[in-house]
């Protein structure tokens, strides 16, 4: 099974998706950044960084969009995460001032961190730096957290949630969604259920 068919089956993305133009870098967080609060104006666009402060770095992005297309890169199809504009999801997602993002930004910030401090261990080079081969290298010890070492609990744990985060974002996107054939909000003629693969990939035939 390959890369993008087991993400469909598995993937349940519901994220909201404004793919705009990034203004300028990112701030350092602000305490009284309270959010868009029970009643946003739903038809307004909002910019990045009108509703809170970004606080990802342009090291923290560069990074980000590395790690995303190491997970979804480029193919014959479809582009590559960071082609549209996973990484500006990810900032608004862990810059948000929210409890679960708020939880999500030390977990992929401390994620980076170590992905910075192990490439300097092995090759004495930041991870944007290394070539992919030695970021697929460090990647793989830590892309499984049943299988990753204790010690890489940690980092595994991080790799995992930003892996979520950057398929939600994908596939929640004009062409995730082109990639998964999704054709919602289209009239059918006739439906005849779910395929007999995925039924069967869930043991449910």
């Amino acid at each position: 099974m390959d890369r993008r068919t087991s993400l469909k089956w598995v993937l349940a993305a519901g994220a909201a998706w404004p793919l705009l133009d990034r203004g300028a870098a990112g701030a350092e967080p602000m305490a009284d950044a309270v959010g868009y609060g029970r009643d946003p104006d739903l038809m307004r666009i909002y910019r990045p960084g009108e509703l809170w402060p970004l606080i990802m770095t342009p090291a923290q992005r560069r990074l980000a969009g590395i790690l995303s297309d190491l997970i979804l890169p480029a193919d014959e199809r479809s582009p590559s995460a960071s082609a549209i504009g996973v990484v500006d999801f990810v900032d608004e997602w862990v810059s948000a001032p929210y409890p679960v993002h708020q939880q999500d930004r030390a977990i992929v910030l401390d994620g980076f961190v170590w992905l910075d401090a192990e490439a300097t261990r092995r090759r004495g080079l930041a991870f944007s730096d290394l070539g992919a081969s030695d970021q697929l290298v460090i990647c793989d010890s830590i892309c499984d957290v049943s299988r990753a070492a204790p010690a890489l609990a940690m980092p595994a744990r991080a790799f995992a949630r930003y892996r979520d985060l950057t398929a939600g974002a994908y596939y929640s996107s004009p062409a995730g969604r082109k990639d998964l054939g999704y054709i919602g909000n289209v009239s059918l003629p006739r439906f005849d259920g779910p395929p007999a693969a995925l039924l069967k990939a869930l043991g449910l035939s």
